[in-house]
């Protein structure tokens, strides 16, 4: 899992933290303003239907007044008094001029209609008189103004003649508040009724449009289901018709609807709520924009949005500042730390920042500087106790050869000694020297660790026949069966004197050890992986590009204690003689190379030591410019 910067992490917060606050008050701004955009709206739409009210009632007041002005005119009393119908139509025009209304007619006392006005634009004679039936709920109750709808109906064919049917006209449906008052022949009290007299105002445009300036909303009259009149725009009222059975008319509370591209918050009115169904009666429908009373909500946005800017901006600010007193004397501090971990003691370490960070700085410099002291005093006393182990080593094995060569040379002067005497003790005389030699030159070997390798290309399969060979001829490997297992190709770029040397210490010692386990003694070296060579089943081979060669003894194996220090110097536990330097220096050898030497088994009678090494290619040689190519003449230069 990758592991982030401090700083990284410390900005990303920051800038997560700036970011979710800023939406997080968009989101609750906008949900609180809607609500009180929406809650202003629907109390607006409210307070329109009772300004509506208030007028439709001043409105009522008004034309039942000039009814009752109409009811008591002599001059109508007598028209009625007439009963001729014709008569009667005849002079309703003057009254119908003088009253004013949009709508004039007179009833007989039975109630049925003889004269109307105000109808002709829109209907024929015995068509109105269909229509204005409906105005007959007026009559039952005189002397209150009522909105009445006429019925709609299609136009007959002309002159009542039967033919075949035509294509129905449909009339506009109208609209009309309506005010009745019997007409009495005499006092109102005593007097015998006339008729009736009903004038009517109609709910049209210019109404609409006096609702709409007092209430400040668009206005809708709807007469069964269908648009009377209205202020809204006529592209946006058959949506509005289409969403009539969501809106709970006869009900003042507010619904949200979509009228092609804008949101409006509408409430409806019954206005004859005697009338039957709400559906088939008449409604008044006010509505207001929603998108226009939520507009600033839009620019409320931007402005929250860029506060949001403004603060992602500081935080990045402070996280600068921040990082300057507190991230980076940290990682100025893991660079010393790092630098420490690879022995640099010279790393200079800023002192700035934070206090706490600074503290910090300050103690760390007192540790490395007390962690130097402590380590060249460890070193002083290692080196001093490697000199002394050396020292106890080498003149315990150099006094155990001397004493040797020393009785066997005293031996060999007596003149008692027999000849075959005199040839064994030339050979333990011989021996003496051998251990001696290896003793010499691996005190040399291990003074000269460090020094620069001289790579070749080698064959490693010829190297270890030379390295088996060697062997052999050591007094420690008598009796023992040395096995080479590689196989051909097999070159590689290595120090092969140093690499022998480094083979040479591994098989020794397997052949020491698998000579005081008894036989059969066996020691083999086996090149991995390679072509004719058997993978045991337990074996884990490195990547392609390492070089693995194993050395497996029949010995009892490695002591537990010494594992931990196997490859440490003057380490030979277990063995008569032998200063412990061949498993050092062949550790050494695989470290110069690049590689190691591992204990990988031990176990009694197998045993295994691996040596791996990286495989390198020989570096290609350099070209010289001037060099002579051939056909080129001597001293002719390439141009």
């Amino acid at each position: 899992m990758r592991q982030w910067h401090m700083r990284t992490t410390l900005m990303i917060s920051l800038l997560g933290l700036s970011l979710g606050l800023t939406a997080m008050c968009v989101l609750v701004v906008r949900i609180h303003v809607q609500q009180q955009i929406r809650s202003g709206l629907a109390s607006d739409l409210e307070h329109s239907l009772i300004t509506f009210q208030n007028l439709q009632t001043q409105r009522n007041q008004m034309l039942a007044r000039e009814a009752g002005l109409l009811a008591d005119l002599p001059s109508l009393k007598a028209l009625l008094a007439s009963q001729d119908p014709a008569t009667i139509q005849d002079g309703s025009g003057e009254f119908w001029r003088v009253s004013g209304s949009d709508l004039f007619a007179l009833a007989d006392a039975e109630g049925r209609l003889v004269a109307h006005n105000g109808l002709e634009a829109g209907l024929g004679s015995g068509q109105a008189k269909a229509q204005l039936q409906s105005l007959e709920v007026c009559l039952r109750h005189p002397g209150q103004a009522r909105i009445v709808a006429l019925a709609m109906d299609s136009r007959p064919a002309p002159g009542g003649q039967k033919q075949k049917p035509l294509a129905p006209i449909q009339i506009p449906p109208r609209i009309y508040e309506v005010a009745a008052q019997p007409v009495y022949f005499g006092p109102a009290v005593k007097g015998s009724g006339l008729g009736y007299v009903l004038i009517g105002y109609a709910v049209d445009r210019a109404l609409a449009q006096q609702v709409s300036e007092a209430a400040d909303a668009e206005v809708v009259f709807l007469n069964h289901g269908q648009v009377a009149a209205s202020t809204l725009a006529a592209a946006r009222l058959p949506a509005l018709l289409a969403q009539l059975s969501g809106l709970a008319t006869g009900s003042s509370r507010s619904h949200r609807l979509r009228l092609g591209d804008e949101d409006y918050i509408a409430a409806s009115l019954l206005l004859d709520p005697g009338a039957g169904s709400p559906q088939g009666s008449i409604h008044l429908v006010v509505l207001k924009s929603y998108d226009r009373a939520s507009a600033f909500l839009r620019g409320l946005d931007f402005d929250i949005v860029g506060a949001g800017i403004i603060v992602v901006l500081l935080g990045g600010i402070l996280a600068r500042l921040i990082a300057s007193q507190v991230t980076r004397p940290l990682e100025a501090l893991v660079a010393g730390t790092r630098a420490l971990a690879h022995g640099d003691y010279s790393y200079t370490l800023a002192h700035g920042g934070a206090a706490e960070v600074s503290e910090l700085s300050r103690a760390f410099e007192g540790m490395r500087t007390e962690l130097r002291r402590t380590q060249r005093e460890l070193l002083d006393s290692e080196r001093l106790a490697t000199i002394g182990r050396m020292a106890s080593s080498v003149s315990h094995d150099l006094r155990h050869y001397l004493a040797a060569i020393y009785a066997n040379a005293e031996f060999l002067s007596m003149e008692s000694t027999q000849q075959h005497d005199r040839q064994d003790l030339l050979f333990e005389v011989r021996d003496a020297v051998q251990g001696m030699t290896d003793l010499v030159e691996s005190l040399l070997l291990f003074s000269q660790t460090g020094q620069a390798l001289r790579p070749q290309t080698e064959s490693l399969r010829a190297l270890m026949s030379r390295v088996a060979a060697a062997v052999r001829a050591h007094p420690e490997a008598r009796h023992v069966e040395i096995l080479v297992e590689a196989a051909e190709p097999s070159d590689a770029w290595v120090d092969g004197q140093k690499l022998g040397r480094a083979l040479y210490n591994l098989v020794l010692n397997g052949c020491q050890s698998a000579r005081r386990a008894g036989a059969p003694a066996q020691v083999r070296m086996r090149l991995l992986p390679g072509p004719g060579i058997e993978r045991p089943a337990n074996t884990q081979l490195e990547d392609g590009n390492s070089i693995c060669i194993d050395i497996i003894d029949t010995g009892s194996g490695v002591a537990e204690d010494i594992r931990e220090t196997l490859f440490q110097p003057f380490v030979s536990a277990g063995k008569q003689n032998g200063t412990g330097l061949g498993l050092t220096l062949a550790h050494h050898i695989a470290q110069e190379h690049g590689g190691r030497v591992t204990l990988s088994e031990s176990a009694p009678g197998h045993t295994v030591f691996r040596l791996v090494l990286p495989r390198r290619e020989r570096p290609a040689p350099a070209v010289d410019a001037h060099a002579e190519t051939p056909g080129q003449a001597p001293g002719e230069r390439k141009g």
